[in-house]
């Protein structure tokens, strides 16, 4: 088939491919997203493993970069625990570079009312997107 005298190539059903910006399969294997997602993150946690920022604007700018791709991927992607928990332990890493913490510093993050700084984590985001979409 031609399209303005372009021939249109025809891509296998197991070939991963962008579509309305998810990367999948015809037959929705959604690991690929998932994938650069994930590779996304390692980016931004890396991005501010040495910043001159102050730790609150190391911290929104790794969440700008790193939630708003997971966020757009979170409601119409299924989501395994552990990949939850693998997305989990990279954020807590980049908040700990964000706040120039040891890797080996206590990974719990705690909320506000408990002296928290209250960060971003994947299954709040995941959480929230569900109910927006569900909303809509």
């Amino acid at each position: 088939m031609t399209i303005d005298g372009e021939t249109l190539q025809a891509i296998n059903l197991n070939d991963t491919c962008r579509y309305l910006g998810y990367w999948g399969t015809g037959n929705g294997d959604m690991r690929a997203t998932k994938e650069m997602v994930r590779q996304q993150i390692i980016a931004a946690r890396d991005l501010i493993k040495c910043h001159p920022l102050t730790p609150e604007l190391a911290t929104e700018l790794f969440t700008s970069k790193d939630m708003g791709v997971f966020r757009f991927s979170a409601a119409l992607i299924e989501w395994s625990e552990s990949e939850l928990n693998d997305v989990k332990r990279l954020c807590v890493q980049a908040y700990k570079n964000a706040w120039h913490l040891p890797r080996s510093t206590a990974s719990d993050l705690f909320p506000k009312t408990h002296a928290g700084k209250e960060s971003s984590l994947p299954m709040a985001v995941l959480t929230q997107e569900l109910l927006l979409h569900a909303e809509r």
